[in-house]
């Protein structure tokens, strides 16, 4: 019997249509650059760009619709993104039982890689070996 890794758990026991909703978030993310990775992070799906936090998936707490958090949303200025009660992050709330804007959310992908590729958000030094 297979164990169900902490990542595998949280997408699987969530109830449809947030589950496939999220899935489909993660598949976006991750093949969105090469350079990002999924991680398990403060009890939830955390990705990385290049070893630094890049963005999150989490359920809205009062909508219980699947979100997309950006850890550098601070940088970011998309209409469809918002700070809520947070200073740094800003995040882009889903309807699970609409299509995904996948356009917008490869722009804001893009946009979020550009702070680290333009060296605005720093990036970890690279070990040397």
């Amino acid at each position: 019997m297979t164990t169900l890794t902490p990542i595998d758990h949280f997408y699987l026991t969530k109830e449809e249509p947030n589950r496939s909703c999220l899935l489909a978030l993660r598949d976006i993310i991750l093949s969105f650059d090469a350079d990002i990775t999924a991680e398990w992070k403060y009890n939830m799906p955390f990705f990385y760009y290049k070893g630094k936090m890049f963005c999150y998936l989490w359920v809205h707490t009062k909508k219980q619709w699947p979100f997309l958090g950006m850890v550098e949303g601070k940088h970011l200025h998309h209409p469809d993104l918002t700070f809520e009660d947070r200073a740094r992050i800003k995040i882009m709330i889903f309807n699970p039982e609409e299509d995904l804007p996948v356009d917008t959310i490869r722009l804001i992908l893009n946009e979020a890689i550009d702070l680290y590729r333009t060296g605005l958000v720093k990036l970890p030094k690279r070990k040397k070996n």
